[in-house]
């Protein structure tokens, strides 16, 4: 083939195809789309700029075949020359930082040069009034001590009579009945010290420092000094404001909106001092400042002064533990050892016992049982009724430590099914009943107190329970007893033991 016929058949494809030409326009939408979406022009912002015709960049280079790696470099180039100039752009807007605060340190150092001698200026009037205020608080220390000598020597407690009375307010101050009152009260405390002018004239003067620090807690209580009035409270002589009364003020007090209860600083007070110098606080004390503690959530306290101090236990403080810890069923472990405690001290042995199986020490209850053996029958019965836990149940009508069974098997389940206690008692049968006819026979032969009469009872309830083999077998075991016959109605005197006789 000749060139004329190869250029004659020859076709060149042309400079712009039309997909390349709708791939122009496309990204030519691209960039005006995405200029006017970040608001920017070939002006600025420049990274918004350079980030979108970067992209446009990208794409191009994707599209095309022929000169990929051409394209490739001069990106690389573009993209480094774009770098270069940021870079600069940084650098520029660091340095001009610098200048200008290389500019403005004269003016900075001036301004604090300024400020230096004006807090110079202020310090020295501070120092000089703090210097005057404790010129003033020495003068009134020493006005005070001689005071308080005086005050010592003569003990002059004389009121000024322009101010309210303490422990009044001020529409009692105006009333006669009220007055006549309080005169009345007042006459009571200086018949006080009559007593003891009567005893020893010499103790006069103890029986107005003892006026003095009531009045003085009353009047700090009408001023709301509520902090100073716990102290003067607490270390009054003979401990005369440590009494129901001044419970009843601090109570009256209520609490106090982001302060402590003052009457929860009073028990904190009184029982610590008890402790620390061997003056057991009184029954009626110990049991308001239990209650008191535990009406502010203060388990902690509690604890501790049951615990620690020296206080008088009463069966009214074990309660109120007792029935806390029923409704705080979180920390009720807690409340049943305290409870226990104070039942203790106080010679309660079935509350203390009953403390005991709450917390599920049954092994303990068995040994506490032991040591103190002044509980009857009756006594365990009401036990595990108001506890009735299987493995308690089990433990009362069985050997312990080689000592006969302190209950009845037979008589508990009775017991059981006639307190309205159904399901306790179903517990105890399940359990027997999987010993088999020898755990039964055992049960028959070692329990003295049940009568046959009983344990027919026990069958009849076992065959109405559905237990039908353990009603056959406490049955059968009663019919195999040597000599025992059928018991009628009318005889209810027979006992499970006589055929050892017979």
């Amino acid at each position: 083939m000749s060139v004329q016929e190869i250029n004659k058949h020859a076709v060149l494809p042309p400079i712009i195809s039309g997909s390349d030409k709708e791939f122009l326009e496309r990204m030519q939408r691209y960039i005006i789309t995405e200029t006017e979406r970040v608001c920017c022009n070939e002006e600025g912002p420049a990274d918004e700029y350079y980030i979108i015709y970067r992209n446009v960049f990208d794409k191009v280079i994707e599209y095309v075949t022929a000169y990929k790696s051409i394209l490739t470099s001069i990106k690389k180039e573009y993209d480094t020359f774009i770098e270069t100039i940021k870079k600069g752009q940084r650098t520029a807007f660091y340095l001009h930082g610098k200048l200008k605060v290389l500019a403005g340190e004269p003016t900075a150092l001036v301004y604090h040069k300024k400020r230096i001698a004006q807090l110079q200026a202020k310090m020295g009037l501070i120092e000089n009034n703090s210097s005057k205020i404790q010129l003033q608080i020495n003068e009134m220390k020493q006005v005070r001590a001689k005071y308080d000598t005086k005050e010592e020597q003569y003990c002059t407690f004389c009121k000024d009579p322009l101010k309210p009375i303490p422990g009044m307010t001020l529409q009692e101050s105006v009333n006669l009945d009220a007055l006549t009152k309080y005169l009345k009260h007042l006459e009571d405390k200086q018949g006080i010290v009559e007593e003891l002018l009567e005893e020893d004239p010499s103790k006069a003067k103890e029986a107005e420092i003892l006026l003095y620090f009531i009045e003085r807690f009353n009047e700090l209580i009408s001023l709301g000094e509520y902090e100073k009035a716990v102290y003067f409270a607490v270390n009054g002589p003979r401990r005369i404001l440590q009494n129901i009364g001044t419970v009843n003020k601090f109570k009256a007090v209520g609490k106090i909106r982001g302060k402590p209860s003052p009457l929860l600083l009073f028990f904190e007070a009184i029982f610590s001092i008890s402790h620390a110098f061997r003056h057991p606080v009184d029954a009626v004390l110990t049991l308001e400042g239990i209650k008191c503690g535990l009406s502010e959530k203060r388990l902690d306290l509690v604890i501790n002064w049951v615990t620690q101090e020296r206080l008088t236990f009463s069966e009214e403080a074990g309660d109120v533990i007792f029935d806390y810890g029923e409704q705080d069923t979180y920390n009720k472990a807690k409340c049943l050892a305290l409870a226990q405690i104070i039942y203790s001290e106080c010679g309660l042995h079935k509350k203390a016992l009953l403390c005991l199986c709450k917390q599920g020490q049954i092994h303990g209850a068995m040994e506490y049982i032991q040591q103190f053996k002044d509980f009857t029958s009756d006594d365990l019965m009401q036990l595990i009724k108001s506890c009735p836990n299987i493995e308690l149940i089990q433990c009362l009508t069985k050997e312990w430590n080689g000592k006969p069974p302190y209950l009845s098997f037979g008589l508990a389940v009775l017991h059981l099914f006639s307190v309205d206690m159904k399901k306790v008692g179903i517990k105890l049968l399940q359990e027997i009943s999987k010993g088999g006819k020898d755990a039964v026979e055992h049960l028959l032969i070692n329990d003295p107190f049940c009568s046959l009469e009983k344990w027919q009872e026990v069958a009849n309830i076992c065959l109405q329970n559905g237990f039908d083999q353990l009603s056959n077998d406490i049955m059968s075991v009663l019919r195999s007893q040597a000599g025992v016959t059928e018991i009628s109605e009318e005889d209810d005197t027979v006992n499970l033991m006589q055929h050892v006789f017979w």
